[in-house]
């Protein structure tokens, strides 16, 4: 089933840029491209673009110190974070295309980890990012976040300029009961009505297993039906197995789940939309060729 409202996201960064043999490793991860092959990550945002995203995302998801240390953070995140937006802005320029580029906010001190949060830090972290990115994004997109009080602290520290904050939050994959919840336990329901709390131009879910969306998603509809509010929602998933309790996001290339193939990975994508998302893209592992296979069938 066609449709046009729906917003197409682009798919992964990290395996995308390792795919095509950019540099990338440990610890640095995707942000080891900003500075060693920028001409890559142009090159893969170009290619999301071509496959049809409306949205593509600045990779500054790897700018932070828990990747490329503390020093390097002080010195140059802001400058990376600069460079990450701009490579964004070049691709969308180049393409003639009216897409938008979403500033990425990565979870400030380690993906999956809502037990390292500062508070006391977060400012530290968080302002580099957003004076480096500014000039190049046309919304701001807190992912991965895996708890309410770091992206609370994130809405606190963003300008008033006007542009969107979208909210996209990562899944407990495993041991979970009948209430969808965050990382850190907390619910679903909670996050969808902190989003109706802050204003947020959209609520989404990332970097989680397909499965566990759909009842994500349905938590959401019901509570913004309940609060009278109609923000945009949806999701954009792994493609790796489920992690364990313990992992880190980024602590290595898991094998990807054979399984979530752009076929395999369309269905979800159908019944997530079929379940009122009209944000839909992909995170670890998706690549264009999945968006390519969203675009033709989920958009028409």
């Amino acid at each position: 089933m066609a449709n046009m409202n729906l917003v197409l996201l682009d798919g992964g960064m990290g395996r995308e840029l390792q795919r095509r043999g950019a540099p990338f490793r440990q610890p640095e991860w995707s942000a080891l491209a900003l500075s060693e092959a920028p001409e890559q990550v142009e090159a893969v945002h170009r290619a999301y673009i071509e496959a049809g995203a409306q949205v593509i995302t600045s990779n500054s998801y790897a700018v932070v110190p828990f990747h490329i240390g503390e020093a390097r953070f002080a010195a140059e995140g802001e400058v990376l974070a600069a460079r990450a937006g701009q490579l964004a802005r070049q691709a969308v320029v180049a393409s003639g295309q009216p897409v938008r580029v979403a500033g990425s906010l990565p979870p400030l001190f380690g993906s999956y980890r809502p037990d390292l949060f500062e508070p006391a830090r977060a400012d530290e972290v968080l302002q580099p990012l957003i004076r480096g990115l500014a000039p190049y994004v046309d919304l701001w997109l807190a992912e991965t976040q895996s708890s309410l009080a770091e992206v609370r602290a994130i809405a606190a520290g963003l300008p008033d300029d006007g542009k969107p904050l979208w909210l996209s939050y990562t899944l407990k994959d495993e041991d979970v009961d009948e209430i969808p919840r965050l990382r850190s336990g907390e619910p679903v329901a909670e996050a969808a009505q902190l989003a109706v709390e802050l204003g947020a131009g959209a609520l989404l879910f990332n970097c989680s297993q397909p499965e566990v969306m759909a009842a994500a998603l349905d938590t959401v509809r019901a509570t913004f039906a309940a609060a009278g509010v109609e923000i945009p929602f949806g999701a954009y998933a792994n493609a790796f197995p489920p992690q364990p309790e313990e992992a880190t996001a980024n602590d290595g290339l898991d094998p990807l789940r054979p399984d979530m193939d752009p076929p395999g990975y369309l269905s979800f994508a159908q019944d997530w939309q079929a379940r009122g998302a009209s944000l839909i893209g992909g995170c670890c592992g998706i690549g264009p060729e999945h968006i390519a296979v969203l675009n033709a069938r989920l958009r028409g």
